[in-house]
Protein backbone atom coordinates (compact mmCIF):
# COMPACT_ATOMS: atom_id res chain seq x y z
CA UNK A 1 0.00 0.00 0.00
CA UNK A 2 1.30 3.43 -0.92
CA UNK A 3 0.03 6.81 0.28
CA UNK A 4 -0.42 9.53 -2.34
CA UNK A 5 1.63 12.54 -1.22
CA UNK A 6 1.09 14.52 -4.46
CA UNK A 7 -1.45 16.99 -3.02
CA UNK A 8 0.72 17.40 0.05
CA UNK A 9 3.81 18.18 -2.03
CA UNK A 10 1.90 20.64 -4.21
CA UNK A 11 0.74 22.50 -1.06
CA UNK A 12 4.33 22.60 0.14
CA UNK A 13 5.44 23.86 -3.29
CA UNK A 14 2.83 26.63 -2.99
CA UNK A 15 4.30 27.61 0.39
CA UNK A 16 7.80 27.78 -1.09
CA UNK A 17 6.55 29.82 -4.08
CA UNK A 18 4.71 32.21 -1.76
CA UNK A 19 7.85 32.63 0.34
CA UNK A 20 9.95 33.26 -2.78
CA UNK A 21 7.49 35.96 -3.85
CA UNK A 22 7.60 37.55 -0.42
CA UNK A 23 11.40 37.52 -0.46
CA UNK A 24 11.46 39.34 -3.78
CA UNK A 25 9.33 42.09 -2.26
CA UNK A 26 11.86 42.66 0.55
CA UNK A 27 14.07 45.33 -0.90
CA UNK A 28 17.79 45.01 -0.36
CA UNK A 29 20.27 47.73 -1.28
CA UNK A 30 20.38 46.38 -4.83
CA UNK A 31 18.06 47.33 -7.65
CA UNK A 32 16.39 44.28 -9.19
CA UNK A 33 13.60 44.35 -11.79
CA UNK A 34 11.52 41.90 -9.71
CA UNK A 35 10.92 44.70 -7.20
CA UNK A 36 8.60 46.29 -9.76
CA UNK A 37 6.57 43.10 -10.32
CA UNK A 38 3.73 44.37 -8.13
CA UNK A 39 3.47 47.71 -9.95
CA UNK A 40 0.17 47.81 -11.87
CA UNK A 41 -0.30 50.62 -14.38
CA UNK A 42 -3.54 52.02 -15.81
CA UNK A 43 -3.05 51.35 -19.50
CA UNK A 44 -5.88 51.83 -21.99
CA UNK A 45 -8.58 51.18 -19.41
CA UNK A 46 -7.08 48.18 -17.60
CA UNK A 47 -4.43 47.56 -14.96
CA UNK A 48 -1.38 45.75 -16.31
CA UNK A 49 2.02 44.92 -14.79
CA UNK A 50 4.70 47.43 -15.72
CA UNK A 51 6.79 44.66 -17.32
CA UNK A 52 4.02 44.16 -19.91
CA UNK A 53 4.20 47.73 -21.19
CA UNK A 54 7.84 48.68 -20.67
CA UNK A 55 11.35 47.30 -20.63
CA UNK A 56 13.11 47.36 -17.27
CA UNK A 57 16.88 47.56 -17.15
CA UNK A 58 19.45 47.75 -14.36
CA UNK A 59 21.39 50.98 -14.85
CA UNK A 60 23.64 50.47 -11.83
CA UNK A 61 23.52 48.74 -8.44
CA UNK A 62 20.88 51.13 -7.11
CA UNK A 63 19.06 52.35 -10.24
CA UNK A 64 16.51 50.79 -12.55
CA UNK A 65 15.59 52.27 -15.91
CA UNK A 66 11.99 51.83 -17.07
CA UNK A 67 11.43 52.56 -20.77
CA UNK A 68 7.75 52.42 -21.82
CA UNK A 69 7.02 51.12 -25.31
CA UNK A 70 4.35 53.80 -25.61
CA UNK A 71 5.70 57.21 -24.56
CA UNK A 72 2.26 58.39 -23.47
CA UNK A 73 2.38 55.98 -20.49
CA UNK A 74 5.41 57.57 -18.81
CA UNK A 75 3.36 59.59 -16.29
CA UNK A 76 1.03 56.65 -15.57
CA UNK A 77 3.99 54.35 -14.84
CA UNK A 78 5.62 57.03 -12.70
CA UNK A 79 2.39 57.47 -10.68
CA UNK A 80 1.96 53.71 -10.23
CA UNK A 81 5.49 53.31 -8.85
CA UNK A 82 5.03 56.25 -6.47
CA UNK A 83 1.63 54.98 -5.26
CA UNK A 84 3.08 51.55 -4.41
CA UNK A 85 5.36 53.33 -1.91
CA UNK A 86 8.46 51.18 -2.34
CA UNK A 87 10.68 53.68 -0.56
CA UNK A 88 12.37 54.72 -3.80
CA UNK A 89 12.77 58.00 -5.61
CA UNK A 90 11.33 58.24 -9.11
CA UNK A 91 12.67 60.62 -11.79
CA UNK A 92 11.61 60.97 -15.40
CA UNK A 93 13.05 62.77 -18.41
CA UNK A 94 9.86 62.29 -20.43
CA UNK A 95 11.09 59.07 -22.08
CA UNK A 96 12.84 57.00 -19.41
CA UNK A 97 11.85 56.65 -15.79
CA UNK A 98 14.71 56.20 -13.33
CA UNK A 99 13.89 54.36 -10.11
CA UNK A 100 16.62 55.03 -7.54
CA UNK A 101 16.92 52.85 -4.45
CA UNK A 102 18.47 54.59 -1.44
CA UNK A 103 21.23 52.99 0.62
CA UNK A 104 19.89 50.83 3.42
CA UNK A 105 20.39 52.18 6.93
CA UNK A 106 21.15 49.81 9.78
CA UNK A 107 17.72 50.54 11.24
CA UNK A 108 16.03 49.64 7.93
CA UNK A 109 18.14 46.46 7.67
CA UNK A 110 16.96 45.40 11.13
CA UNK A 111 13.34 46.03 10.16
CA UNK A 112 13.76 44.01 6.96
CA UNK A 113 15.44 41.14 8.84
CA UNK A 114 12.53 41.06 11.29
CA UNK A 115 10.07 41.04 8.37
CA UNK A 116 12.09 38.22 6.81
CA UNK A 117 11.79 36.21 10.04
CA UNK A 118 8.04 36.83 10.13
CA UNK A 119 7.62 35.69 6.51
CA UNK A 120 9.71 32.58 7.19
CA UNK A 121 7.53 31.72 10.17
CA UNK A 122 4.36 32.17 8.07
CA UNK A 123 5.78 29.77 5.47
CA UNK A 124 6.68 27.25 8.19
CA UNK A 125 3.17 27.50 9.63
CA UNK A 126 1.63 26.71 6.24
CA UNK A 127 3.96 23.69 5.95
CA UNK A 128 2.91 22.51 9.42
CA UNK A 129 -0.77 22.93 8.57
CA UNK A 130 -0.36 20.84 5.43
CA UNK A 131 1.52 18.22 7.47
CA UNK A 132 -1.25 18.12 10.08
CA UNK A 133 -3.91 17.59 7.40
CA UNK A 134 -2.01 14.66 5.90
CA UNK A 135 -1.34 13.15 9.32
CA UNK A 136 -5.06 13.29 10.18
CA UNK A 137 -5.86 11.63 6.86
CA UNK A 138 -3.32 8.86 7.50
CA UNK A 139 -4.71 8.30 11.01
CA UNK A 140 -8.28 8.15 9.65
CA UNK A 141 -7.27 5.60 7.03
CA UNK A 142 -5.70 3.45 9.73
CA UNK A 143 -8.84 3.70 11.92
CA UNK A 144 -11.00 2.65 8.97
CA UNK A 145 -8.73 -0.33 8.33
CA UNK A 146 -7.52 0.89 4.93
CA UNK A 147 -3.89 0.80 6.06
CA UNK A 148 -2.01 -1.11 8.75
CA UNK A 149 -0.40 0.45 11.81
CA UNK A 150 3.05 -0.25 10.34
CA UNK A 151 2.05 1.58 7.14
CA UNK A 152 0.76 4.48 9.22
CA UNK A 153 4.14 4.97 10.87
CA UNK A 154 6.04 4.41 7.61
CA UNK A 155 3.88 7.10 5.95
CA UNK A 156 4.42 9.38 8.95
CA UNK A 157 8.19 9.02 8.59
CA UNK A 158 8.01 9.67 4.84
CA UNK A 159 5.80 12.72 5.45
CA UNK A 160 8.18 14.09 8.09
CA UNK A 161 11.18 13.62 5.79
CA UNK A 162 9.34 15.64 3.11
CA UNK A 163 8.49 18.37 5.65
CA UNK A 164 12.13 18.50 6.77
CA UNK A 165 13.29 18.83 3.15
CA UNK A 166 10.90 21.72 2.48
CA UNK A 167 11.78 23.45 5.75
CA UNK A 168 15.46 23.18 4.77
CA UNK A 169 14.64 24.82 1.40
CA UNK A 170 12.88 27.66 3.20
CA UNK A 171 15.82 28.06 5.58
CA UNK A 172 18.35 28.24 2.72
CA UNK A 173 16.23 30.86 0.95
CA UNK A 174 15.95 32.87 4.16
CA UNK A 175 19.68 32.71 4.87
CA UNK A 176 20.49 33.85 1.34
CA UNK A 177 18.14 36.84 1.67
CA UNK A 178 19.49 37.69 5.11
CA UNK A 179 23.01 37.72 3.66
CA UNK A 180 21.82 40.13 0.93
CA UNK A 181 20.31 42.37 3.57
CA UNK A 182 23.58 42.43 5.53
CA UNK A 183 25.72 43.48 2.56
Amino acid sequence: MQYNFNDFKSKLDESVSWFQEELSSLRTGRATPSLLDRVLVDSYGSKVPVAHIASISIDDARTLGVTPWDGSLVTEIEKAIIVLNLGVSVNSDGRIIRVVFPELTNERRDILKKALGDKLEEARISVRQARDEVWKDIQNQEKEGDISEDDKFRFKDEMQKTVDDYNAKLEVMSEKKEKELSE
